[in-house]
């Protein structure tokens, strides 16, 4: 590639967001270059008493139609894609009176920002930027001669291009900046159409795009060998895109997903009405509980397996104080995640220099309609969020007996959990607290043993004389297909069952159930989670 330097000698300024924007213009100025803006724009750059030429000054034509017709012109479009080198092109803006743009700054009207705020139909679409990215495009396709510039933060790797190359920019700069450009595009139109299929109840849209900001390049991936990247999308639902990292390693790929994973899992649990903690290694939880305050919600939470917590992710939905800072950093933990924290237990937390703390400000609501999508290939699954609660649930109580109170609200509990185990699921949970989990097995009866050795081994290292399944109830992600996996879970002491039902063999189920006298309820909707 040849790194042919082009010089600039006109801009073209045309931003909704005006950081930096004097300075930057300012600075074009003093390198000869003269400035061409738009609306807005214009006026701030010549209220700062700098010369600027107005577009339609440019065009020959006004503004127009509150707007939406100012840069739509081949005086505009004609300097931007005006190859320079091409004598033809040369003599069609010799003819037509077409002056070359050598840069274009140019930041969208704010849709992200206007769906955001919850602004009406009406605002949202007069927020859609038709002229903008029109130039955005027309000026990265012809990055051999042009400079395109979308945000802020480029302002001054062109200046300092500029400073260097006696007002030119080089050619690697301009397809590092088309290349962004056409990514800022699509992020953008992203947005867009992702709005429009939600307004108009679309569920499976021919086209499907998806679009985010960079939050941070990974140092790699799952494994070593993989490289990663970690995005922000329009959606500003709470958690580890939004939160604030107060100390601690950059985080990984891995922490990224398990810290999501506990998070979210926490937003199921109300913190008005009880303290909660969630503890997950690899995804999973491997110790959920709620209390009358953090630092007894998270040692109910860690007895359930304290083995796999070590190093593991604590999630917290109440502000962390010193008593949980305390208990947490007492073993190895990999990464903290609350709504906010004191400031002694922030000072508790910095004694573990690698620990990573963050504050996401605000828990996730689970009921909250959005999409999940995961690559397969050569294709993309696209769904909507699972946003059913246990509390929203009619739950049907199929055998003899009816659980107690205690048990129902232990019920709940464990059904609250097993939506965020990793199928197939089984969830013990005895006073507010998972007791055994068995997560992710090919079989729902081995998920069930799982869970049973693990509550038997917590047994023992507790030094208890009976393992806490005793007296426990259960809850499954999905329908037991045979009597099997509930008569593991009977054996290991459970007295009542959480399930969706609807297999062929609920009839074999139940009977079991009665047979045993315990209660079992159906929610009638399941929590596959792979």
């Amino acid at each position: 590639m040849t790194d042919h330097p082009r010089r600039v000698t006109r801009a073209l300024l045309s931003v909704s967001d005006k950081t930096g924007l004097i300075e930057f213009a300012r600075a074009l100025a003093g390198h000869g270059i003269e400035l061409v803006s738009t609306g807005g724009t214009a006026k701030a750059i010549a209220a700062a008493g700098l010369t600027v030429k107005d577009v339609s000054e440019l065009t020959g034509f006004p503004e127009m139609m509150d707007g939406r017709v100012k840069t739509l012109h081949p005086k505009v479009h004609g300097g931007l894609l005006a190859i320079r080198d091409n004598a033809e092109h040369a003599e069609a803006m010799k003819a037509h009176g077409i002056a070359p743009i050598d840069l274009l700054v140019v930041n969208l009207y704010p849709f992200e920002a206007t769906v955001d705020k919850g602004a009406g139909y009406e605002e949202c679409i007069e927020n859609i930027d038709i002229g903008g990215p029109a130039m955005i495009r027309a000026a990265a396709k012809n990055h051999d001669d042009v400079a395109v510039v979308v945000e802020a933060q480029d302002y001054q790797a062109v200046l300092d291009e500029l400073a260097a190359n006696q007002g030119a920019t080089s050619l690697t700069l301009r397809r590092r900046l088309a290349a962004k450009a056409y990514a800022r595009t699509a992020a953008y139109d992203a947005a867009i159409s992702n709005w429009f299929a939600a307004e108009l109840k679309t569920d499976a849209p021919d086209f499907r795009a998806v679009g985010g900001r960079l939050i941070q390049a990974l140092r790699y991936g799952e494994n070593p060998h993989q490289t990663a990247a970690f995005y922000r999308t329009p959606d500003k639902r709470p958690g580890v895109a939004t939160a604030r990292q107060l100390q601690g390693k950059e985080l990984s790929y891995n922490n990224l997903n398990d810290t999501d994973a506990a998070y979210e899992c926490l937003g199921e649990f109300d913190a008005k009405r009880t303290a909660a903690v969630v503890i997950v290694k690899h995804a999973n939880p491997c110790g959920v509980a709620e209390g009358a305050d953090l630092v007894s919600a998270y040692r109910k939470a860690l007895a359930c397996d304290s083995t796999s917590a070590f190093g593991g992710i604590v999630a917290l939905n109440r502000t962390l104080d010193a008593d949980a800072a305390r208990a947490i950093t007492e073993i190895f933990t990999e990464v903290i995640i609350a709504p906010d924290a004191t400031e002694e237990a922030i000072a508790i937390v910095a004694t573990k220099k690698n620990l990573r703390l963050l504050l996401a400000g605000a828990l996730p609501d689970p009921r909250t309609v959005g999409l999940t999508a995961k690559t397969v290939a050569g294709g993309l699954l696209v769904q909507s969020r699972d946003n059913a609660v246990v509390d929203g649930m009619t739950l049907k109580v199929a055998t003899r007996r009816a659980p107690t109170d205690a048990e129902m609200r232990d019920l709940k509990f464990a059904f609250r959990v097993a939506k965020h185990v990793k199928s197939n699921t089984i969830v013990y949970a005895k006073d507010l607290a998972t007791v055994g989990i068995g997560a992710g097995q090919m079989s729902r009866v081995d998920s069930a043993r799982i869970a049973a050795r693990k509550a038997q081994d917590a047994a023992d290292e507790l030094k208890l004389a009976a393992p806490m399944t005793k007296g426990s109830v259960v809850a499954s992600d999905a329908f037991f297909p045979f009597a099997d996996g509930l008569l593991v879970a009977i054996e290991a002491g459970a007295t009542a069952v959480i399930q969706p039902g609807g297999s062929i063999r609920d009839d074999e189920v139940i009977k079991a159930a009665d047979d045993a006298g315990i209660a079992m309820v159906f929610t009638g909707i399941r929590h596959f989670r792979h």
